[in-house]
This record gives C-alpha cells, structure tokens and sequence, in this order.
C-alpha cells in the first residue's frame, strides 16, 4: 500500500477509535443515569415502561405533524397557520 492510502486508512481507524470511545462514553453515563434513576426508587420495568410510552407519543406526535403537513399543502398554507385552528402551541 502507498503512504497515502496508508495515512487514510490510518485516519479512519483513529475515527472510529474516537467514535468507540465516545459510545463508551454515552454507555457510561447512560448507566449511571440508571443507576441514580434507580437510587430514586425507580424499577427498570418502570422506566421501560416510560421509554415505550414515549416511542409510542412520538409516534403518534409524527403521524400527527405528517397529516398537517399534508393538509397544509392541501390548504396551500404553512404547517404553522394551522396551529392556532387546532388550539395547537408551536412546541406541541
């Protein structure tokens, strides 16, 4: 192999070092974020629970958004202006 393709396969390898290492990272804190959420007398079923609740909300949150983008075009209006015929705030 050239130097070239040498130092480019090097610069990938360190990336994805640093990529591995940041996904320890997040790992790390994620289980210590479990593990204080569990000092605080949460169980893991719980809080699987709340995951799923949330996976459905955005779910649901998407399909919804995914409708009044539709209508808005429809309508030939921005997503937003359909907001306040909803009763809707803009961080819904």
């Amino acid at each position: 192999p050239s130097p070239r393709s040498f130092q480019l396969n090097g610069g990938s390898e360190e990336a994805l070092r640093c990529e591995i290492e940041e996904l320890r990272q997040k790992d790390l804190a994620l289980d210590q974020e479990i593990a204080q959420l569990l000092s605080e007398g949460y169980s893991l079923e719980e809080l699987d629970k709340h995951i799923s609740l949330l996976h459905e909300y955005n779910e649901i949150k998407d399909a919804g958004q995914m409708l009044l983008g539709k209508l808005a075009v429809i309508r030939g209006v921005t997503t937003k202006q359909l907001y306040p015929e909803y009763d809707l705030e803009l961080s819904d």
